[in-house]
């Protein structure tokens, strides 16, 4: 299928700090007739290169200034940025100012975490704060509609390809555009975290947070007496950037997520280890190989393959489920990473990976992507117990290991509709298995073993039915109706009939659920009456 959304890149910014990589990428432009604009030593080094490449300031009429502080900062620049192509008010305002647009921007940030940790001097920190780069970044990411931007190295190879191919696709500028505000939110965190630090030590304050007298939390610590208690690292903050956090080992004989490898990209994050922990479970969850994309602890897809078939088939599938919010998502799978999938998930801007191994090839090229966190867990024992603090204490129940006598197939009660044959009674019970995944009021939407559509977090379940449905018949491909044929899974009962009669209604043609309402017959009824199959289960799976 040929892409008919490509903007071509006819005229490309390049401003970078680390000029690695960036003579190969303005020889691929240039190969392509692109017009190459550069800022100083950047465009010494292109130019160095033999290739033709037009200086800032002769855009923009104005000498660089201020040792650099200002050269990109400019209405000639940003205006060629910020421009939406689409608007017929902003190409005529281009026309008339004499401004040309731009379609690539390429820029690397000062090394501001760098120069902290080298124990850089206060004036040296502050002239790594990068002021233009990030200003031409945000303009282009908000601007995917017609700018593609390049923040990262490991970019530039996929650069080049786009300008031979006729440009970057709509999606891919958008996927590129989510990539860019990640890491200009990372970069901004990390100054902020820093010049706190340097206003607290000028005001004498202690930066353990702890006084005299009062008792000293588990995040007060210093490094060496927080180990005593099983702290393994201090993460760049918690949930939020105002919080701190830090990471412990309850188990050393069994560390899981806590103690895995980290085999390339950057520090895991408290958000990080969230989802991840999220994802881990529900790939864990099912005995045949699995891949799970998790967004925000919620699944936004799962599907799992038999045994023999290349991951990445069940990769493939979950990606499918809702590829909108794949993006930004952690992946977790409970087998060997193939290259086939490395492969699937390198374009795909994603925080985390997880699994028990990766192929050598699939590591290497999962590796080329410098801000993917790549991780490798051992195999996750189901069970155990779960704790959860509350105000004043503390809950402790067994962990939900989706081993009831209520989660064997076998054991459910057949209510409504003729029994499902093997394959239909093999996709309820992946969406049963599945729809624990996602946190309460949840109904999964399953077909051929993969979800099609997932309804989460809903403080009702009619809602929570209707969102299944609608992701299933709006996130498909060619506006395919996806919860047709489906059959789907409720994690709790059905209060009233209604819930279940938006499912029969959008052509479900069986559903498993725990029964155990007062209406129950009502809702089976509904069933019968549109000839659906309605199994009961006696089990429940909330997660709350």
């Amino acid at each position: 299928m040929i892409a008919t959304d490509r903007r071509p890149i006819r005229r490309a910014l390049l401003s970078v700090f680390d000029k690695t990589g960036i003579v190969e990428l303005a020889t691929a432009l240039a190969e392509t007739g692109a017009e190459i604009v550069s800022t100083g030593s950047t465009a010494a080094t292109v130019r160095d290169a033999g290739i033709a490449v037009t200086e800032v300031e002769t855009v923009t009429g104005f000498p660089e200034m201020l040792d650099g502080r200002v050269k990109t900062l400019h209405p000639r620049v940003h205006g060629g940025i910020l421009a939406d192509l689409r608007e017929e008010t902003h190409r005529a305002q281009l026309a008339e100012h004499g401004i040309e647009p731009f379609d690539l921007v390429v820029v690397n940030l000062y090394p501001f975490s760098e120069t902290v940790a080298a124990g850089g001097s206060f004036d040296e920190i502050i002239e790594k704060i990068d002021v233009g780069g990030p200003s031409m970044v945000r303009g282009a990411a908000k601007n995917f509609a017609s700018v593609a931007v390049v923040v990262e190295q490991d970019g530039y190879a996929d650069a080049a390809r786009a300008a031979r191919a006729g440009g970057f696709t709509l999606a891919e500028r958008q996927e590129l555009s989510a990539i860019a505000f990640t890491v200009t939110a990372d970069y901004d965190t990390a100054i902020s975290e820093w010049m706190t630090a340097r206003l607290a030590e000028d005001a004498g304050e202690e930066t353990d947070g702890a006084e005299e007298g009062q008792d000293v939390s588990l995040l007060d610590l210093p490094e060496d007496e927080a180990a005593a208690f099983g702290i393994t690292a201090t993460l760049r903050y918690g949930e939020n950037p105002h919080q701190r956090a830090r990471l412990a080992v309850t188990d050393p004989e069994a560390p899981g997520l806590a103690g895995a490898t980290l085999l390339g990209g950057k520090p895991m994050s408290y958000n990080n280890y969230v989802d991840a922990d999220a994802a881990a479970r529900a790939a864990f969850d099912h005995d045949q190989p699995c891949v799970v994309v998790m967004k925000h602890n919620n699944p936004c897809g799962i599907a799992v393959v038999t045994e023999g078939e290349d991951l990445a088939l069940a990769h493939a599938r979950a990606h499918a489920t809702d590829p909108l919010s794949a993006y930004g998502g952690v992946i977790a799978a409970n087998r060997t990473v193939t290259l086939a999938m490395a492969q699937q998930v390198k374009p795909i801007f994603t925080e985390v990976i997880l699994a028990p191994g990766y192929e050598e090839d699939a590591l290497a090229l999962l590796q080329g992507k410098k801000n993917l966190r790549i991780l490798q867990v051992e195999d996750r024992t189901r069970g155990g117990v779960e704790v959860r603090p509350i105000w004043g204490g503390t809950l402790i129940q067994d962990a939900d290991a989706v081993d009831a006598d209520g989660d064997d197939p076998a054991q459910w009660t057949l209510a409504s509709g003729e029994a499902a044959d093997a394959a239909t009674l093999a996709d309820l019970a992946f969406a049963w298995r599945s729809v624990r995944a996602a946190k309460s009021n949840a109904i999964l939407l399953a077909k051929d073993s993969a979800a099609v559509g997932i309804g989460m977090g809903q403080v009702n379940r009619l809602d929570s039915c209707r969102l299944a449905v609608t992701r299933a018949n709006t996130l498909g491909e060619d506006g395919e109706e996806r919860a047709r044929g489906a059959v789907a899974a409720s994690d709790a009962f059905f209060p009233f009939a209604d819930g279940a009669q938006i499912l029969i209604d959008a052509g479900v043609r069986a559903i498993v659920q725990p029964g155990g309402s007062i209406r129950d017959e009502e809702v089976v009824e509904a069933c019968r009456a549109a000839g659906v199959t309605m199994y009961l289960t006696g089990t429940r799976h909330f997660a709350h």
